[in-house]
């Protein structure tokens, strides 16, 4: 990009007589005859120097002439100008050269435009189109009301704006291509404002065991231990660190050892939503015996004495779902072990999870952040939570027992027990049954 402002620069000078010509910033006076005829004039630019005008000549053949030169670049030379990475110093003064009347070239001028927005815009969320819906709007194949549906942007999801067109907006956004009305979406100036709002900020581990700190520094105490590509909600941003919350409680990772992102909700297409729904249905179906045989199992448990700890009772609409938080609520007291999978000898959260689930024929992912994509999401969040939800925080997963409690692999230090689920902030729940 500098080599393209350095080019229209020197052509700002020659421009008074002759059409514009594109020369290398770097031109020294040696070669100057390779892209004037005969001979003319060239700028010398160095990084933070100013401009400098180098032997001009005669313009019989309509180079401009050396007093036209000195002209000229009396303008150029009152003023040093840097040449900047983000290039905005240059493009800065390419606005002072066009009030001179000097035109500047149209894709040039276009680039410029971009370079400075993208500063201003980093991660292009000036692109996106937002839904701003009580429930979804509809995404067309076609930009009428009477197009087929092609799939449902959620109320605060996301898509890239491809073009606009009689008061649709033509967007991508995960699987979905089609047209959504303009009048239930915002872009542009206000995308910016509403993406901080509706997006997650999200941290993933690259290293093998990233240590969470109780201070933005290396010589602070660390406060716990997270694994390889585990995922992390982004409280701050601060100089080469970011605070996070863990089960510990909010703490600080170094920028150098996690990849950071903004997560938005994208559209569903109709075939992803027939596929979720008849996935529910097939799981319930066959998570019904195991969910029987399970439940029969836990209550055997706790009327033998085989349990450690006395079982509260749980209801809920879901008999299955029932059945794993009593079946969870057996392992209260044991202990809690990083990276562990057993319910007795010791297990993280999401290995608790894990076990849980596969105890009623259920494969679970051990990771707390992989466990955010599992099942389906439960519309209203913890105010509609059932017993055998997945209730999901920043670097932690437990299991939902109802009257507003969980069941989780908390700490090595207080082990597998039952907690309020509001005792941080929720960011998901998840339905599996």
């Amino acid at each position: 990009m500098k080599r393209k402002i350095v080019s229209v620069l020197t052509a700002c000078v020659v421009a008074v007589t002759m059409a514009v010509g594109f020369f290398d910033t770097a031109i020294q006076a040696t070669n100057v005859a390779d892209v004037l005829p005969a001979s003319g004039v060239a700028l010398a630019l160095g990084e933070g120097v100013a401009f400098e005008v180098i032997d001009a000549a005669t313009s019989e053949n309509g180079v401009i002439s050396e007093n036209e030169s000195d002209v000229a670049a009396t303008e150029y030379n009152s003023e040093e100008v840097t040449v900047s990475e983000n290039g905005v110093e240059s493009a800065s003064h390419m606005a002072q050269v066009m009030e001179t009347g000097v035109a500047m070239s149209g894709e040039l001028k276009a680039e410029m435009d971009a370079e400075i927005a993208a500063n201003n815009d980093p991660e292009n969320f000036s692109n996106l189109v937002i839904a701003q819906v009580s429930n979804y709007v509809n995404v067309r194949d076609i930009p009428s009301e009477d197009g087929e549906v092609v799939g449902k942007l959620y109320d605060d999801s996301v898509g890239n704006f491809i073009e606009e067109e009689n008061g649709w907006y033509l967007i991508t956004s995960g699987n979905v291509t089609g047209y959504v009305k303009a009048e239930y979406c915002v872009t542009g100036e206000d995308a910016i404002a509403l993406a901080a709002e509706v997006g997650e900020r999200i941290a993933t581990v690259n290293t093998t065991t990233l240590k969470v700190r109780t201070e933005p520094s290396t010589e602070s105490e660390v406060l716990g231990l997270i694994p390889i590509e585990e995922e992390l909600s982004v409280l701050e941003e601060l100089d080469g660190w970011v605070r996070v919350s863990i089960e510990e409680g909010e703490g600080y990772v170094s920028t150098d050892y996690v990849d950071l992102r903004t997560d938005f909700v994208t559209a569903e297409s109709r075939e992803e939503e027939e596929a979720r729904l008849e996935r529910e249905r097939q799981a319930a179906l066959e998570a019904q015996q195991a969910a029987a045989a399970a439940q029969a199992a836990a209550r055997e448990a706790q009327g033998s004495g085989d349990s450690q700890y006395s079982i509260p009772v749980i209801t809920g609409d879901s008999s299955m779902g029932v059945a794993v938080a009593e079946y969870a609520c057996q392992f209260v007291g044991n202990p809690y072990v990083y990276g562990g999978t057993s319910l007795t000898n010791g297990a993280d959260c999401s290995g608790f999870v894990m076990s849980v689930y596969a105890a009623f024929g259920v494969s679970l992912p051990h990771s707390s952040a992989a466990d955010r994509n599992q099942g389906y999401a439960v519309e209203g969040g913890l105010a509609n939570a059932q017993p055998g939800d997945l209730v999901c925080y920043s670097g932690h997963v437990a299991i939902y027992i109802g009257n507003g409690q969980i069941v989780h692999a908390s700490t090595s230090r207080t082990g597998i027990i039952i907690s309020n689920a509001s005792y941080r902030s929720v960011l998901a729940v998840r339905r599996i049954f």
